[in-house]
């Protein structure tokens, strides 16, 4: 009984020395503040990796450039171009489109690229396809075009290969791209990382297809009036008969046949 009390006493007096202190990670302070500082440097690295622009090589376009390219999407049978030329401004002259500030490439309701990058994202080899959909919150997969709601055809957001049809028959997803709006081949075709597709020099043209196997692959049909369109963004007045035939649906239009396929975007194509 004696050793009962004797060790309920040494647990007390143990228990009562302990009160009021505070309790220490071995090796004291240091291993919280290694914890502290990972944290901290590790959220450092976030932020700057979100913020830090893309490098890119000397080739053109530089920021000093500013090119035209025509472009189009051909959905099942009608011609479309993305809606918002993104240069609203407000009543201080600043632009209020984030996705415009953050590059600079638009269009004008003109179905007209207008490649004039702020910035290292639409230079040298970051200059491709997929910097002005972005723009316009448009998704360009293999197999899929998603549009934002805004700039949705018929209020379909999706267009997809298996899910989507074009009058009850299977459609694919394609993207041609000829290296000058005057070129009288078929194009180049892509098939597969396609909005990876270089923006390699002015002039050139874009068409994006939604379309069945026999379905025509051709240029839009603006195409041909690039230089006026594109000169609509310097300033100059052109005739009204310039503008007809580009709103944003414009008819079927038909012509040559596919003349390149490729399912990747290496070579000097485009």
């Amino acid at each position: 009984m004696a050793r009962t009390s004797s060790s309920t006493k040494k647990a007390a007096k143990l228990a009562n020395k302990g009160k009021g202190k505070k309790v220490r990670f071995q090796g004291g302070t240091i291993f919280p503040l290694a914890v502290a500082a990972t944290l901290i440097l590790g959220l450092a690295l976030i932020v700057y990796s979100r913020q830090t622009l893309p490098s890119a090589d000397e080739s053109p376009p530089t920021i000093n450039d500013h090119w035209h390219a025509a472009y189009g999407f051909y959905l099942c049978d009608t011609w479309y171009q993305l809606e918002g030329d993104l240069e609203e401004r407000d009543a201080n002259g600043q632009f209020t489109n984030t996705n415009f500030v953050r590059t600079g490439i638009h269009s004008h309701n003109d179905g007209v690229i207008h490649w004039h990058p702020y910035n290292s994202r639409g230079v040298g080899k970051n200059a491709v396809l997929d910097v002005f959909l972005d723009t316009y919150e448009v998704q360009l997969e293999d197999g899929k075009i998603t549009f934002p709601p805004q700039n949705a055809l018929g209020g379909q957001e999706v267009w997809e290969e298996g899910e989507t049809q074009c009058d009850g028959e299977d459609a694919e997803v394609s993207v041609k791209a000829w290296d000058s709006f005057t070129d009288t081949d078929g194009g180049t075709r892509y098939i597969a990382n396609m909005d990876q597709i270089r923006v390699a020099n002015d002039g050139m043209v874009f068409a994006i297809y939604f379309t069945t196997d026999d379905a025509p692959q051709v240029m839009p049909p603006w195409a041909a009036d690039l230089p006026q369109l594109g000169a609509i963004d310097s300033g100059q007045i052109l005739p009204d008969d310039l503008l007809q035939g580009t709103s944003s649906v414009v008819p079927t239009d038909s012509g040559v046949s596919d003349d390149t396929e490729t399912g990747s975007t290496d070579g000097s194509d485009g």
